[in-house]
């Protein structure tokens, strides 16, 4: 049988971990919309209303159901506003292991919000679903998503080269694929005594591959 992620949240000292609803289609719509968001990760541009629905309805309960993930919006405790999205991915339950991402929203960048968020799902991985193993791949030009890495106490573990495609604005407008590299970077549970530093930082954004 399958091992699935439970319907949980997480809450940390300013921030709520929680499923994305149906509420959290305006701000999640106009989050993806944003040209970081853009140049960094694979959601399709423009991205609609429309899309925000089918992944909130239809792809996020279709991953945690079959094993492969989990997706949570991040919001703030006390306004209960969408500051980012932290998504898992290639689940692998027999190793205990995962693959993390996360985004940040334009508004609420410079804040460490990124990093409270991945820290806060690391540590649950660790502690309440006993896994091992946490990976994070970033564009190797994606600074600010190398950082949050860092600050959470992320070990890099080498380049996969020529294994990611990012995306640039053309003269006329239009986004077009560019190709770089990966850097590989893992989190175990002895890495989280690295993370005990200050978290503010830039915030940044890895790719989410097969959202769609």
């Amino acid at each position: 049988m399958t091992s699935t992620f439970p319907n949980i949240s997480i809450s940390t000292e300013r921030l709520v971990l929680r499923p994305l609803d149906e509420d959290d289609v305006p701000a999640l719509t106009a989050m993806m919309n944003d040209e970081q968001v853009a140049a960094w990760t694979h959601v399709p541009q423009p991205f609609t209303e429309q899309g925000a629905r089918t992944w909130i309805g239809e792809y996020a309960p279709a991953e945690r159901t079959a094993g492969r993930g989990l997706d949570l919006a991040v919001t703030e405790f006390l306004t209960q506003r969408l500051v980012g999205i932290v998504q898992l991915t290639k689940t692998n339950w027999h190793v205990r292991s995962t693959e993390l991402s996360y985004i940040t929203a334009p508004w609420a960048r410079g804040e460490g919000y990124a990093s409270e968020a991945a820290l806060a799902t690391a540590q649950w991985l660790f502690g309440d679903q006993k896994f091992e193993r946490v990976e994070l791949r970033t564009a190797a030009d994606n600074t600010a998503s190398q950082q949050v890495a860092q600050k959470i106490g992320c070990i890099s573990e080498g380049v996969l080269r020529n294994a990611c495609i990012a995306r640039v604005r053309t003269d006329d407008g239009f986004w077009t694929d560019v190709r770089t590299d990966f850097i590989v970077w893992s989190l175990l549970p002895e890495d989280l005594e690295g993370a005990a530093g200050p978290l503010t930082d830039s915030d940044g954004f890895t790719s989410f591959t097969d959202w769609n």
